[in-house]
């Protein structure tokens, strides 16, 4: 038997898929707070729907890879171990400087100060300095670094951020001070930015490393915990994590630098619909990936994620890598409110699992975009998750009532309706943002919906975006766990290493050689076979005099003299591509600023024969009155169960699955993919 595992651990929902000798298997369970529970929780609807006891399917298991949100959710709601930082003599307020403007409030006194991550007590300088260089100014001695080290810790320091002036040009002292603390505070967590992020520009290595160091005790005590659980049960193969550059890490190499595991969850959901899109033939695809608390766009490009070279996270630059995805606050989950305008509202407040919606009857008294779906007669009470889980429209009612109705002065319906087109407005305007806002016409996209939730919004932020195709993965409930098994193992490492055409070609070509043999190093410790390894050489550019640089792949094999006009002519088209055409500025020298080389280990992950339950279906309709909320019209429409064994639809009905509902709006039309995936085809508006 072969058993590969996702898992994708979401704000309100904990999904999982297996993939059972090419038998596609999901579950969902509540997510919980230990987040090992919730795991748990969905494995154990794995191992049932398997037909396998708990001892079996964990012996059988020889592929596992876990999307979570511990580092989303610890840098959302700011809630980090006590984290001390160590840093260069002088330079102690470097992360209260940061760039000097703070927001984009033109009003000095509206401005606000980045998030804090370390508190300013727990600030150590070290009397030590390297120069642009890399020369040794002020040497470091051992008496220097025992005096910062224990003036950190007596403030209380759970770990320890070390971020010293121009180590990426020469990272002794920062070693020496690993090594201190190795040999004198083997328990104390802490991360090096030498180790970590060695590029220039140190405010935004300092914010990595901080953020790095402050969420390693709390990431060790999840792993800890989960790891003895999973092994307790009999999983031997390794647990392998998503990251935040679009490719997974073991979990013994995320532990190193655990902050990569922002947004690993939707990550895993952008590999998945990159590969939905392959299938298809579909060349340009969106993403909008509605789960419990948010809704998260990306594009996809001739089969080409974008990747940003200076994520922000929690509202803050780092110097990360990261897939470039747009979320905002809108869910299943999201709160509606009326504001001190006497304006409607959705989120960014979310009723998470617990309470949760109020339709769930576990408490909750604000209504949320799910109760707003149900009174509109979108979802069936009945048959929520397959009939698992009742919800009760009374209590939705009275949630809207209360909260939104009464006080705007309208009907209940009026108010889902209203909750229900604001959230898809919302959603739309994320779309915008990664199409029209970077001059792509989002008429030439197909959007990939998926998520528990978006079968019932995907049409709407569709038409409202100007997308004309929308495509909802049979397994869409599902699908970020899915792509989580499609994902490669991906090693990336990076040095700023100043070079320019005027300078000899080996020079950069030996910069190159160093990264790349730690990418063969990592090959052999992940024992990565030598036919699944590729390796890819990129830099960060740019003309002399600007600020932010183009990321460029370099032709393959080793860079010569005659390389540097093919790597001119790359960059100017990448750059043209970024910002337009005839916006480079040819006539200005151009400077390579950081060296990337990204290490890849192409996945070998089973081809999904079939979709359990999706074979041999029994085609079921039913009749509904809905309040259609794009038109506001109060209409009966089929409600199809068993679509695959008819095929094709016309709209306005909505297709009932076990674990997600597609709506398909009047003029739009609904047939079945080769694959088995719904594809949705809006009337031109």
């Amino acid at each position: 038997m072969t058993l590969h595992v996702g898992i994708d651990v979401g704000g309100t929902f904990t999904d999982a898929v297996a993939i059972v000798d090419g038998r596609a298997i999901r579950g969902k369970a509540f997510s919980t707070r230990d987040v090992t529970t919730g795991i748990l929780g969905a494995l154990g609807v794995l191992q049932e729907r398997a037909g396998l006891t708990e001892a079996e399917f964990f012996a059988a298991a020889d592929r596992f890879v876990l999307g979570n949100t511990i580092v989303t959710n610890a840098v959302d709601e700011q809630k980090y171990a006590a984290v001390g930082l160590l840093t260069t003599q002088g330079f102690r307020d470097t992360l209260r400087i940061a760039r000097s403007a703070r927001t984009d409030e033109r009003d000095p006194h509206e401005m606000a100060a980045p998030p804090d991550i370390v508190a300013r007590h727990r600030i150590v300088e070290v009397a030590e300095r390297v120069d642009a260089h890399g020369t040794v100014l002020v040497p470091l001695t051992e008496d220097a670094i025992a005096t910062a080290v224990n003036a950190v810790l007596d403030t209380g320091a759970e770990a320890i951020a070390v971020c010293l002036l121009w180590s990426f040009r020469n990272a002794a002292h920062e070693k020496a001070i690993g090594d201190y603390l190795d040999k004198h505070h083997p328990d104390i967590p802490y991360t090096l930015s030498s180790e970590l992020t060695p590029v220039y520009r140190e405010y935004e290595r300092m914010v990595t490393t901080a953020l790095d160091a402050a969420v390693k005790p709390i990431v060790a005590s999840h792993f800890d915990h989960l790891a003895e659980e999973l092994r307790s049960r009999g999983l031997r193969t390794r647990v392998q994590i998503m990251q935040v550059h679009g490719g997974f890490l073991s979990v013994e190499e995320t532990g190193k630098a655990p902050i990569s595991m922002f947004n690993s969850g939707p990550v895993g959901g952008v590999t998945g619909a990159r590969l939905l899109g392959r299938q298809l033939g579909r060349s340009r695809v969106l993403t909008a990936d509605m789960g419990g608390t948010s809704l998260d766009a990306a594009a996809i490009i001739d089969d080409e994620f974008r990747l940003l070279p200076r994520a922000e996270i929690g509202g803050l630059p780092t110097s990360l890598t990261a897939v470039d995805i747009e979320t905002i606050g809108a869910g299943g989950g999201s709160l509606a409110w009326v504001d001190g305008r006497n304006l409607l509202r959705v989120g960014p407040h979310s009723a998470g699992s617990t309470p949760g919606p109020a339709c769930y009857g576990k408490g909750g008294t604000r209504p949320a975009v799910t109760d707003a779906a149900l009174v509109l007669g979108l979802i069936n009470p009945d048959y929520y998750l397959g009939g698992t889980v009742p919800l009760y429209e009374d209590q939705a009612r009275a949630a809207l009532r209360k909260q939104v109705a009464e006080p705007l002065g309208i009907t209940e319906d009026a108010a889902a309706e209203g909750v229900y087109r604001l959230a898809t407005s919302q959603m739309s305007n994320a779309l915008r943002k990664i199409t029209v806002n970077r001059g792509h016409d989002p008429r030439e996209f197909t959007l990939v919906g998926f998520g528990g939730a978006c079968g019932l919004f995907a049409a709407g932020i569709a038409a409202e975006a100007g997308v004309r195709e929308v495509v909802i993965p049979r397994n869409a409930a599902v699908f970020s766990a899915h792509g989580l098994m499609h994902a490669d193992s991906v090693f990336p490492a990076v040095q700023t290493s100043p070079w320019t055409p005027a300078q000899p070609a080996a020079a950069l070509d030996k910069e190159f050689a160093a990264l790349e043999a730690r990418a063969r190093a990592w090959f052999e410790s992940e024992d990565i076979p030598e036919d699944r390894r590729e390796l890819y050489r990129e830099a960060d550019m740019k003309f002399v005099g600007q600020i932010f640089e183009v990321t460029t792949r370099l032709p393959a094999g080793t860079f010569g003299e005659a390389d540097k006009e093919a790597l001119r002519t790359r960059f100017i088209a990448d750059y043209e591509e970024e910002f337009g055409a005839g916006t480079a500025w040819t006539e200005a020298e151009i400077l390579l600023v950081n060296s990337r080389v990204r290490a890849i280990g192409r996945s070998d992950v089973q081809t999904v024969d079939q979709v359990a339950g999706a074979d041999g279906e029994r085609h079921e309709l039913a009749r509904r009155t809905v309040i259609e909320p794009l038109t506001g019209k109060r209409t009966e429409v089929d409600v199809h169960r068993g679509f695959g064994a008819l095929g094709r639809a016309s709209g306005p009905c909505l297709l009932e699955e076990p674990d997600t509902t597609v709506y398909v709006p009047s003029g739009a039309t609904v047939e079945l993919t080769p694959a088995g995936d719904f594809l949705l085809t809006l009337a031109v508006r």
